[in-house]
């Protein structure tokens, strides 16, 4: 007899599977929904393109505040027609110098004063030539450029003022131009430049006459020129005063740099001794305008403030020297010579008169950069000759 159950179980299965397989027919049998297409994306308006902010330019900077004069000058603007007045200064200066090739301005009816790269030349106007002082290194193409604005003639004479090429190295250009125009040229110094340059086989145009040291003159049309020579000299040993006895005019490279405070080592001077005594003399002399080599157009209130910047540094680095020991701030176990005693001395010293000056003079031009070494050679000086 059968299992009722078995049989059941196994009748069951059957059916599951022909209904399994009559599902997957139908499944099969079935045809497959075709894709729906997506559609179109609606267009989009592009978003306006921002141009882009130029960056803010940065303001700029401040010029800087130009430098108090020492004399309480009045300044007036350069000018090739107009005489300056004596004791007058030319305006802005420094940033002429700067953004030019020469500054010319006027000072007598025949006398004219010019400024390139911060030195100077001097010249005269005759009737038949042009007598020019000096040709500073770096300026001679300037300077002819300057003669010739105010003038056809040639340079028919050059004097050297001191036998230092950054005030006479341009001669060849002067020679030069001379040798162009076939103009018959003089080259005149004195008898102390002449040797000197003899001693030190210089390649500067040789001078053609000579002028008598220390007291000689020389004669340019009608004009006088007088050679007033330093027998003591601070600066160098062929310096001396140039003076246009008929212009009033004095010319004297690296002594006085006007409406300034000396330059650095007192306009490199070779002795601080020998200065003072060489500021009276040209003190004493008799001109309205002097042409310094470098700084503005002098004047005799130059002189005043010389003399009292030379008395007030004296008693600062007195002050000084009486303050600073010989040794202070050398560290004996770190040294193997006594030549640091000397030089470590005399920068302290330095340092201590130049910071008693900064409250009277500090606002000066070029202050910062020359005092230390102004303090330092009258250091010296005193130091030496107690």
């Amino acid at each position: 007899m059968k299992n009722p159950i078995t049989n059941t179980s196994r009748g069951a299965g059957r059916v599951a599977a022909i209904v399994l397989f009559l599902s997957s027919a139908a499944v099969a049998q079935t045809p497959p929904t075709p894709p729906v297409a997506p559609k179109p994306a609606a267009p989009v308006a592009p978003k306006p393109v921002t141009p882009p902010v130029a960056p803010k330019s940065a303001p700029p900077p401040a010029a800087p505040v130009e430098p108090p004069s020492t004399v309480g000058a009045h300044y007036v603007e350069p000018s090739a027609e107009t005489a300056i007045a004596p004791g007058d200064k030319i305006s802005h200066l420094f940033a002429r110098n700067g953004s030019a090739p020469y500054v010319l301005q006027k000072l007598t009816k025949r006398s004219y004063w010019v400024q390139s790269h911060n030195y100077q030349a001097l010249f005269y106007v005759g009737d038949k030539g042009v007598l020019l002082l000096d040709a500073p290194e770096g300026t001679g193409e300037a300077v002819l450029k300057a003669i010739a604005e105010v003038t056809k003639l040639p340079v028919t004479a050059l004097v050297y003022s001191h036998n230092h090429a950054d005030h006479i190295a341009d001669a060849r250009v002067v020679v030069d131009a001379a040798a162009t125009t076939k103009t018959k040229l003089r080259i005149i110094a004195s008898k102390a430049t002449a040797d000197k340059m003899v001693f030190l086989k210089s390649n500067h145009p040789k001078p053609t006459e000579t002028v008598a040291w220390p007291r000689g003159s020389f004669k340019f049309e009608g004009l006088t020129v007088e050679l007033h020579g330093f027998v003591h000299a601070a600066h160098a040993d062929d310096h001396g005063i140039w003076l246009l006895r008929g212009e009033k005019i004095a010319h004297l490279p690296d002594l006085v740099n006007p409406d300034q405070p000396p330059f650095w080592g007192w306009a490199v001077a070779e002795s601080f001794v020998y200065y003072p005594t060489d500021l009276e003399e040209l003190g004493k002399l008799d001109w309205d305008y002097l042409s310094s080599g470098h700084g503005n157009i002098g004047a005799k209130a130059d002189i005043e403030f010389y003399r009292t910047f030379i008395a007030d540094t004296k008693a600062a680095v007195g002050k000084a020297l009486s303050e600073v020991k010989f040794g202070d701030g050398v560290d004996m176990s770190k040294v193997n010579s006594h030549t640091v005693f000397l030089t470590t001395f005399m920068t302290n010293v330095s340092r201590k008169a130049t910071d008693t000056m900064r409250a009277k003079y500090g606002k000066l031009y070029g202050f910062e950069e020359s005092m230390p070494r102004n303090a330092e050679l009258v250091a010296l000086a005193m130091f030496s000759y107690r």
